[in-house]
């Protein structure tokens, strides 16, 4: 996947064109309430995946109970900004290979929900560009986990008046706190929240990346069903 930064703007887009098969996690169940959890070599984050997204959901445990993501890489990292996994390319990488555009050949139909956004912690799935993916359908298996930042009430409404994105009360206390990535919000789907380990985020988020944000040291993944 590539990130482009321009000033306070971020995009998240897949460098791959060629998610067109039909969403194959239809069976995967309807868990509620269903917690995972990532671990890593910074420690574990226990992770609330949201019961108003069920496409994203189901797919995501799917995926967990499938073993998909085990041996996987946190192979996109930027402080202030995200950390990005679940590339199956990444299991087996060399150390100079370009990650971030395998798949597992099939999309998510996008499922925003007033209220899920983009705070410190949120899950939300990576997708191709608008350009060729203007229904902005989810990737099949990678996601990225927020740390962004604080953002001051006159920034909050700069991306408001810039964007077009109205938000609560709620949403303005939240990233005038504990911070986000406001600008992706109506753009990405949100599907769950790191309830416990926000501090493992911060751990990655913060580790040193060579070009194209990759750690200089593999940071590895296993994820398993609470």
């Amino acid at each position: 996947m590539n990130i482009f930064r321009k000033g306070a703007a971020l995009a998240i887009a897949l460098t791959t064109l060629n998610f067109t098969t039909p969403m194959q996690a239809q069976n995967a169940g309807t868990e509620k309430g269903q917690k995972v959890i990532i671990h890593t070599a910074y420690g574990d984050m226990t992770v609330k995946l949201y019961d108003q997204t069920p496409q994203h959901r189901d797919n995501f445990i799917k995926l967990v109970k499938e073993k998909q993501y085990d041996s996987t890489l946190f192979h996109r990292v930027i402080k202030d900004f995200m950390i990005q996994g679940g590339d199956p390319e990444s299991k087996n990488a060399s150390p100079d290979q370009m990650l971030g555009s395998g798949d597992l050949g099939y999309t998510i139909p996008a499922e925003f929900v007033p209220g899920l956004f983009h705070k410190k912690g949120a899950l939300a799935a990576a997708r191709t560009g608008d350009q060729v993916n203007p229904e902005k359908r989810s990737s099949s298996c990678q996601f990225y986990i927020v740390q962004g930042k604080v953002w001051s009430p006159q920034e909050l409404q700069m991306i408001s008046m810039r964007y077009g994105i109205q938000f609560s009360p709620e949403q303005a206390q939240i990233y005038t706190t504990l911070g986000g990535t406001p600008f992706l919000d109506t753009q990405y789907t949100v599907f769950g929240e790191v309830i416990d380990g926000l501090d493992v985020i911060d751990k990655i988020a913060s580790q040193p990346t060579r070009p194209g944000d990759r750690p200089v040291e593999d940071i590895r993944m296993t994820i398993t069903l609470e």
